[in-house]
């Protein structure tokens, strides 16, 4: 079987794309009428050929949300008894999003061809990671893949759950610092230099606060562009060093000792540790490969490299508390529940506690974060605009008593 592209019409004239699965381009067209499709364009997607450039645009535009709704309709049919093929072949079909038709229909053939699942969906690394490859992986050998990408459909809605919470909390106070500099900068660009051109011929009588106000007027003026321009080059080249490895480790080691920063980042990092490990330990993959695959869902550098030296000492012995307890990067609390989940053979269920856990204190903690700044920032502006204030009416004062003198 083929994948065939197609731009169709429908009988009320509405056009239509997407992907179909034939045995010849003949097929696809009986395949398209018997769906009261009228053919106009009708291409083969050759796996191993450069089409292959852009299959791997269409895994780009695979979102989270679509991912889990893929995931959730492929588990209810498996739990159905349906045969694997059918199930992708009938989730594809339900598909309206062309990315995630050629998805359905690509792992489809691979199935026909004699691969097995986990096989198939790690030809697709731009759409299913590690983590997932493995767990669809287990649930195979143990015969509980519906149970398994049940698990991977709650686990991925989790993480869209997160991560869009995790740009709200960031979204917010840029805008208010966007909001902040642009108004400040308008006011020291336009409105202060009309100002202060009306005490020009005081000169050097000038209060030392208008003076101040003017000099940082004329440089933002005369420089503003520049100074953006170096700021822009600034970042882009953080970015270009940052994706060397020794720097990106160094970067990511000092994130983790801010104040505040440093809290947040690594409480992350050890929830989606600890509820990775739990799902995998729940799908009866093996500890120590478990430990492997979810230390490299952190996307702390250095935290993941501290999680893979940890599985390198249970690999000689040590428990996995202790091994943890030395990276230096779990709270207590998590650490007295892994010890406590060791103990009592519950290490799933007690790992997926300790992350529920944690991300309540970065709900905790994201909400106090953002109720500190707004306020601080109102203060921050409103020290700005009265000494800007303060600055034109000095020379105002002054020049009032001159007259009346």
């Amino acid at each position: 079987m083929a994948l065939f592209y197609y731009h169709a019409l429908r009988r009320n004239g509405q056009k239509h794309k997407g992907m179909i699965e034939a045995d010849s381009a003949r097929h696809a067209r009986q395949l398209l009428r018997s769906q009261d499709l009228a053919p106009l364009k009708l291409e083969e997607r050759h796996a191993n050929s450069a089409n292959h450039t852009k299959r791997r645009i269409f895994q780009r535009r695979v979102r989270s949300a679509d991912l889990a709704l893929f995931t959730r309709q492929l588990a209810t049919l498996i739990q159905a008894a349906m045969p694997l093929e059918e199930c992708l072949r009938a989730v594809g079909e339900q598909c309206e999003k062309v990315a995630m038709k050629s998805l359905a229909l690509s792992l489809c053939s691979r199935i026909q061809e004699g691969y097995t699942l986990s096989d198939s969906l790690r030809e697709h690394p731009q759409v299913f990671d590690s983590l997932f490859c493995a767990m669809v992986a287990a649930g195979e050998k143990s015969s509980r893949l519906d149970n398994v990408l049940n698990r991977l459909a709650d686990y991925t809605e989790q993480r869209q759950r997160m991560k869009n919470r995790l740009v709200q909390a960031a979204l917010y106070p840029v805008i208010l610092m966007l909001v902040a500099i642009s108004v400040v900068s308008i006011l020291l660009t336009v409105v202060v230099p009309t100002v202060i051109a009306q005490f020009a011929h005081l000169g050097g009588a000038l209060p030392a606060s208008t003076r101040l106000l003017i000099a940082i007027s004329d440089m933002l003026q005369a420089s503003g562009l520049a100074i953006l321009a170096v700021v822009f080059l600034l970042l882009m080249a953080a970015q270009k060093v940052l994706r060397h490895a020794r720097w990106r480790l160094r970067w990511d080691r000092f994130v983790l000792y801010l104040p505040l920063i440093g809290r947040v980042s690594r409480g992350l990092n050890t929830a989606r540790f600890a509820r990775t490990l739990s799902i995998l330990t729940a799908s009866s993959v093996p500890l120590l490969d478990s430990l492997q695959t979810a230390a490299r869902v952190s996307s702390n550098h250095y935290v993941e490299q501290q999680l893979l030296l940890a599985a390198e000492r249970i690999r000689e012995g040590s428990s996995l508390r202790a091994s943890l307890a030395e990276s230096g990067l779990f709270a207590p609390m998590m650490l007295y529940m892994i010890a406590s989940g060791e103990r009592s053979g519950e290490l799933d269920t007690m790992l997926a506690q300790a992350a529920e856990n944690q991300d309540k204190a970065f709900d905790m903690q994201v909400g106090l974060a953002l109720g500190v700044f707004e306020p601080a920032l109102i203060v921050v502006m409103a020290g700005v605009v009265l000494f800007i204030v303060v600055a034109i009416l000095q020379p105002m004062l002054q020049l009032n008593n001159m007259i009346s003198h």
